[in-house]
């Protein structure tokens, strides 16, 4: 256990230190970096190459809903994910699935619970609650479309369902505006919206608990 590398992302200091507590009981020897925060998730991801397990609450500042499962899922696709969220809703469970979590632990899971869950997880099996909640092919499309957008353009949507104009995001990404236009224009594409209004309501759309929603067309592509 002792080369293990696992990332804790949760904006809870005091959660965060409970589930070190947890993982120092399944992995005793290994490394465990923190995030607090959707930027923080992205900086870690990129400063720490070998990682073999990360647990995600679903709900840091700066994520929307799925959206860092989502980012996860297409910058690391290789690596674990565990969802770890108090948000416990048969649907969200059902969705963390559908959307490529590994496994999935309420916070109000016993101690001993969430060690079988990390544990089987790490071993490279699958862990979820048993849920009376259907599979949604609206989900499975929505997965799909999003799984065809690099990570850098999954970046540019959040900030687009922000409310950001290219400029702004050019600047939040450190990229050029004329590079911030070919991403929008690329996502669009490949999430068949017609505007950047029906983008930030598909965005919506991953909410935990919520539904799907492709929006009206509004036409064109604004900035």
């Amino acid at each position: 256990m002792d080369a293990l590398k696992i990332l804790l992302a949760d904006d809870h200091p005091l959660f965060r230190a409970a589930l070190r507590l947890a993982l120092h009981d399944v992995a005793p020897g290994a490394a465990v970096v923190e995030a607090s925060s959707f930027a923080s998730l992205v900086e870690a991801v990129a400063a720490n190459r070998e990682l073999d397990l990360i647990l995600l609450d679903l709900t840091m500042p700066g994520a929307m809903g799925l959206s860092s499962l989502v980012y996860l899922r297409s910058e690391r696709p290789a690596i674990p994910v565990l969802v770890v969220s108090a948000s416990d809703h048969p649907r969200t469970i059902r969705r963390t699935q559908q959307f490529g979590a590994a496994g999935f632990i309420s916070k109000s899971t016993p101690l001993p619970e969430m060690h079988t869950a990390i544990r089987s997880v790490m071993e490279g099996g699958e862990c979820f609650p048993a849920v009376d909640a259907e599979r949604d092919d609206a989900d499975a499309r929505l997965a799909s479309r999003l799984a065809q957008l690099t990570p850098q353009q999954l970046r540019v949507l959040m900030c687009v369902a922000d409310g950001l104009l290219n400029k702004q995001i050019a600047y939040e990404l450190g990229a050029a505006e004329n590079t911030i236009k070919v991403h929008v224009t690329a996502i669009l594409r490949k999430l068949e919206c017609n505007s950047r209004t029906q983008l930030a309501v598909l965005v919506k759309g991953l909410a935990p608990s919520g539904q799907v929603d492709s929006g009206e067309p509004s036409g064109g592509i604004a900035d």
